[in-house]
């Protein structure tokens, strides 16, 4: 079986050399760029499992790098996590409307990120060709733009919920655990932050109103997205 692939795009060497060393260990097959523009044609050659991207980059910054990436049919599935040493959720925003699929603030911990990365791969990659706007019982979710509506009124949505309404209603119907949701959701450490889930599911049935109904509790497993047919 292939090593899973990573890409590191990231212009502080004494990081690169860390994460690769890290990594490696690990069993992952590792890439590296120091800059914006070698770091998108390596992910165009390579075709990554994973990038890990940061933000602030010499040249094409990160949200260049992402959207390139995303708009790119070859390109367009690969998973990417960026890092930004900036941590207001405008910023965290901004990187998911550019399809990132997880986001970490510098500095951060080894190990949870190890374990972020790990839970992005176990990640099935939403492919462009499934569509990036789901749309069931009135409510519409657009990944592209990360907008959501009810009734075609747009409700402002955090990215954990926007990422959990997103995951259950891709599959409606399906039971999902507090783990899996999380893991979808945010890609950290679920165990430290499933007792956190509730909270996510309280304040989004809050904002969808009277659509609340369709997020169903599944007792001793944990959410889905139900519909009335």
């Amino acid at each position: 079986m292939s090593k899973p692939k990573i890409l590191i795009i990231e212009d502080e060497r004494s990081l690169i050399e860390i994460l690769t060393y890290n990594l490696s260990n690990e069993g992952f097959e590792v890439l590296t760029a120091s800059d914006g523009q070698d770091g998108l044609r390596r992910a165009q050659t390579a075709i990554p499992d994973l990038v890990v991207l940061d933000l602030m980059l010499p040249g094409m910054d990160g949200l260049q790098v992402c959207r390139q990436l995303r708009s790119d049919p070859k390109t367009q599935a690969i998973r990417i996590l960026m890092l930004t040493a900036k941590s207001e959720e405008v910023d965290e925003i901004v990187g998911f409307n550019m399809g990132a699929d997880d986001y970490v603030s510098k500095p951060f911990k080894l190990k949870p990120l190890i374990h972020r990365i790990k839970a992005l791969l176990r990640r099935p990659s939403v492919e462009q060709q499934s569509g990036d706007i789901v749309a069931v019982e009135g409510i519409e979710v657009d990944r592209t733009n990360h907008v959501a509506k009810v009734d075609g009124t747009e409700v402002l949505l955090t990215p954990t919920e926007f990422r959990m309404l997103w995951t259950m209603m891709r599959r409606p119907g399906r039971p999902y655990s507090r783990n899996e949701l999380l893991d979808n959701a945010r890609g950290e450490d679920a165990n430290a932050l499933e007792r956190t889930i509730d909270v996510h599911i309280r304040s989004l049935r809050q904002k969808i109103g009277d659509k609340a109904r369709f997020i169903e509790t599944v007792r001793g497993v944990g959410y889905r997205f139900k519909t009335d047919a």
